[in-house]
């Protein structure tokens, strides 16, 4: 979305539900209040940084059901996992606070031939552009990790949660001295002036390939701009002729519809071995014919709409392409008494574009000969996020994992666990390696190595 002038959003689970007008922000005084605040915040010692994010924790604690609420609303995110949003945007302030008092805190080297300390020292301002899939929790992450740093952030939302997100930025920027938090909504023309600007230091950005690319392009030349991009995947589940088959269609099914198939660790592709194919696509198929559209408020629905139009009409383009549809796709003109972008779980059988990311409740199954030919096919994918597999083996795991080229592998459960506790970040057009998950703090700093000769001052060299 091109934001140049106020905006009114739809609810995409009930289009008669419009929401209220957003206006774009004027960029500049933001980026001078946070220019201005850089020195000061850099300066506070980490104990103050912790306590103001100890605040801002409570607050979003305090608000996790109108939070969450605002989530469902905005983008059409079930209300059971709205609510588990909230809940691991509260948790990541606590686990970013543990990783802030490991990497931060200076480190003295006593094997060298002078005393010596290394510091990691605050880059400046940070921008962080949010997506909409989870329009609060994947921001959250970068943002506190840039704050305990000492780097005044300035959070562009995606312009389809914007509501939500500016209720998310009072809370937190009333916990911080002036200028250290700040908002910006709009589209690309508020993203492209905020990242090119050389006050700017560190960038993170979670959204498509194209705009990552994009991204890259644009800093190229500003090489001490750090860049964490988090982009897209086609997400493999690789089910063994061991496995369970009935406990892998059932997470299969629920990592594609998760979100609406729309989060870049959505399963959309599966290799099973060619001996368990047909059982196994009869049990998925009927696992996921089970996952059915309802309203994203109602505390029981699994399944929401898609983002918008432009979503559901790329939806329609896939389940209409040639193919053997084990489980054709469906669009749904009313759920539950509401207009809105609903649709089905579909199904194909045979060999998978590995190209493209549905990023839509659609799944290619694929049979393939052995394990090698799973290893090898899904290798050849342009993506390298989350892959599951399958088995009751944990040497044939171990095996696979150390052969896949993913970020993220796991065994017996779903593509879409990704908890706070790891690291997260994707290989080849997944990402630039930057984890959006622990550890993320690592690359919100600069390194800075100090040495002092032993005869220089007077006493024992300290700090």
């Amino acid at each position: 979305m091109h934001a140049s002038a106020p905006w009114r959003n739809r609810s995409p689970g009930d289009l008669d539900l419009e929401l209220p007008e957003i206006a774009p922000t004027d960029v500049p005084p933001v980026l001078e209040a946070a220019a201005a605040a850089a020195r000061s915040w850099a300066r506070t010692p980490l104990p103050d940084r912790l306590a103001a994010l100890e605040r801002a924790q409570t607050l979003l604690e305090a608000q996790l059901e109108p939070l969450a609420r605002g989530i469902a609303v905005e983008t059409g995110k079930p209300l059971q996992e709205a609510l588990g949003e909230v809940r691991a945007v509260v948790a990541k302030c606590a686990l970013t606070a543990a990783d802030a008092r490991a990497h931060l805190t200076a480190r003295a080297v006593d094997d060298g031939p002078h005393p010596a300390w290394v510091f990691q020292r605050a880059r400046g301002p940070a921008a962080v552009i949010g997506p909409f899939n989870f329009p609060l929790h994947l921001a959250h992450g970068a943002l506190v990790a840039h704050l305990l740093a000492g780097n005044p952030v300035v959070f562009k939302p995606s312009p389809l949660a914007a509501g939500v997100a500016a209720r998310y930025a009072e809370l937190m920027a009333g916990c911080f001295p002036e200028g250290v938090f700040g908002l910006v909504q709009g589209g690309a023309q508020e993203a492209g002036i905020l990242c090119r600007d050389p006050r700017i230091r560190a960038i993170a950005f979670t959204g498509s390939v194209a705009v990552g690319r994009e991204l890259a392009r644009a800093v190229a030349e500003d090489f001490s701009k750090e860049l964490a991009l988090e982009l897209g995947g086609r997400n493999a589940a690789i089910v063994c002729r061991d496995a369970d088959l009935s406990r892998a269609a059932a997470l299969i099914a629920q990592a594609v519809t998760l979100t609406c198939g729309q989060r870049c660790n959505a399963t959309s592709w599966v290799l099973v071995e060619k001996a368990v194919a047909d059982p196994f696509c009869e049990l998925l198929a009927g696992a996921l014919r089970e996952i059915v559209p309802g309203d994203p408020l109602l505390p029981e629905t699994r399944l929401g709409p898609l983002i918008h139009a432009g979503a559901l009409a790329r939806y329609e383009a896939l389940i209409g392409e040639d193919g053997d549809w084990a489980l054709p796709g469906k669009v749904w003109a009313t759920v539950d008494g509401k207009r809105g972008y609903y649709v089905g779980a579909a199904l194909r059988r045979g060999v998978a574009a590995l190209q493209n990311e549905p990023f839509a409740p659609v799944v290619d199954v694929e049979a393939v000969e052995d394990l090698r030919s799973a290893v090898e096919r899904h290798n050849q994918s342009p993506y390298g996020l989350s892959v599951s597999v399958f088995t009751r083996s944990q040497a044939l795991f171990w095996q696979l994992a150390e052969e896949l080229q993913a970020g993220n592998i796991t065994a017996n459960l779903p593509t879409t666990l990704s908890p706070s506790t790891l690291p997260f970040g994707g290989w080849g057009l997944s990402g630039n390696g930057r984890p959006g998950g622990r550890g993320f703090v690592r690359f919100t700093t600069q390194e800075q190595a100090l040495q002092i000769a032993a005869d220089s001052f007077d006493g024992e060299p300290r700090l």
